[in-house]
């Protein structure tokens, strides 16, 4: 009986050990674990915990430092439900949010702001139109993802002082804004410029994994040449100078998406 209270005893000290440990595991000892999960990234300059941690510089695989990163993790991922919270900051990119895995496998963020550079995605956003500059400023208060997609949304995007850099000069837009929202697990965004700017713009974009569809009408308020020419190649103006814009893709390009109303 003597004998096995000590080794009760040895386990509950070895138990106790093991779960300091896990609970202050320095963040440094988990790279070797994560590094292969990266896709190339590497952490440096890594001090804190796994839980609650910082590294002093994010490397691309080509050697260029991205920015910094912190993280908080809660310890409720020992039991199955993890909740992460990512700042990141640097030159092309400004991001933060927290996500985590709800009871049925699904994703939900909250409270996510990006801040990226359009030249940053001229590779994705390029077109014959010309060139978005400017900053691509999003906010996200709740999505929930299945695969990636959301099937609940709320969140807003605003492009500030916006231009299109055109072979023939830049062409001021003003201030761009968008909601979006995902009823039925179609994204559903209203388009519109703040009221101010040289461009009224108004219009819908919907977005399914099947595809997409963008109505849109756009006009020029001032006598800005550039921009009545940049207009004219989106399609004929209209006797008050409007351009109505009708664009779909993918193989539900031309279904319509549920009303929000």
């Amino acid at each position: 009986m003597k004998s096995l209270r000590k080794s009760l005893l040895g386990l509950g000290v070895l138990v106790l050990a093991a779960a300091t440990l896990l609970c202050f595991l320095p963040a440094r000892w988990a790279l070797p674990w994560l590094t292969p999960r990266l896709h190339g990234l590497q952490l440096q300059q890594v001090r804190g915990s796994v839980w609650d941690g910082q590294a002093g510089a994010v490397v691309a695989a080509d050697g260029q430092v991205l920015g910094t990163l912190a993280w908080q993790l809660s310890r409720r991922a020992l039991f199955g439900q993890p909740r992460l919270q990512l700042q990141f900051e640097g030159p092309q990119l400004v991001f933060s949010g927290a996500a985590g895995r709800l009871p049925d496998g699904r994703i939900e963020a909250r409270e996510v702001s990006l801040r990226v550079p359009w030249a940053v995605l001229d590779r994705y956003a390029a077109s014959p139109l010309g060139q978005p500059r400017g900053e691509l400023q999003l906010t996200i208060e709740r999505a929930v993802l299945q695969g990636g997609w959301p099937l609940e949304l709320t969140a807003q995007a605003q492009w500030p002082q916006a231009v299109m850099h055109t072979r023939e000069g830049d062409v001021a837009l003003g201030t761009l804004l968008a909601q979006a929202g995902a009823p039925g697990g179609v994204v559903q965004a209203q388009l519109h410029d703040d009221g101010h700017g040289p461009l009224h713009a108004e219009g819908k974009l919907q977005l399914s994994p099947l595809g997409w569809r963008l109505d849109a009408t756009l006009r020029a308020r001032q006598t800005d040449p550039a921009l009545r020419r940049w207009l004219a190649r989106l399609g004929p103006p209209a006797p008050d100078g409007s351009v109505h814009i009708e664009r779909r893709g993918g193989l539900a390009g031309s279904a319509s998406a549920p009303s929000t109303n």
